[in-house]
């Protein structure tokens, strides 16, 4: 029983001995690890304040851009319903053409002046539909120049006598140049 006492008593003391050098090593290292868990305190606040600001600067960010999406809309809206407005006087000033198409010849067959009608119509259509702003602008200036050799044929016929004004000849070479892809001027 002696040697288990001893061996008991050996295993006690590599115990105790294990013990008082872990508690040694933990004593020594008490301030480091102190250190180090202030340290992560201080990290994870500053990284708490940096995530705050980034989402403030987010927040506003997005307020901005949700005004500025907001005043483009609106801007858009009001363009948008500008230009309806103007494709709607295009469309009257083109029936007021075609009216005078009318008045000025009596004897024209309605086939004509609405074909003449309708080829207007398609150089507006062209004009409001290209997305080129050159492309455009030429639609527009044959379009001009369309409604004006309406006009000046209408003009035209009303001074003459009615019985001897003829056919819409102007409107008409427009209306052929364009079907056949010519540059359109007079």
């Amino acid at each position: 029983m002696a040697a288990i006492g001893r061996w008991l008593s050996a295993a006690l003391s590599f115990w105790r001995r294990a013990s008082d050098d872990q508690l040694d090593w933990r004593l020594a290292r008490q301030d480091l690890a102190a250190e180090l868990r202030r340290n992560q305190a201080v990290a994870e606040q500053a990284l708490a304040a940096q995530l705050r600001k980034q989402a403030q600067q987010l927040a506003h960010e997005l307020a901005v851009n949700k005004a500025r999406n907001a005043n483009e809309l609106a801007m858009v809206k009001v363009q948008c319903q500008q230009d309806l407005k103007d494709y709607r006087q295009y469309l009257e000033s083109l029936d007021k053409l075609k009216n005078s198409l009318r008045a000025s010849y009596a004897h024209l067959p309605e086939a004509v002046a609405f074909t003449i009608h309708h080829h207007a119509k398609q150089l507006l259509n062209r004009m409001w539909d290209s997305d080129e702003p050159e492309e455009k602008l030429r639609m527009e200036m044959a379009l001009l120049q369309f409604m004006a050799a309406v006009h000046e044929d209408s003009r035209a016929a009303l001074q003459q006598e009615t019985s001897t004004a003829g056919m819409p000849q102007r409107a008409l070479a427009f209306i052929d140049a364009d079907r056949e892809g010519k540059p359109l001027s007079d």
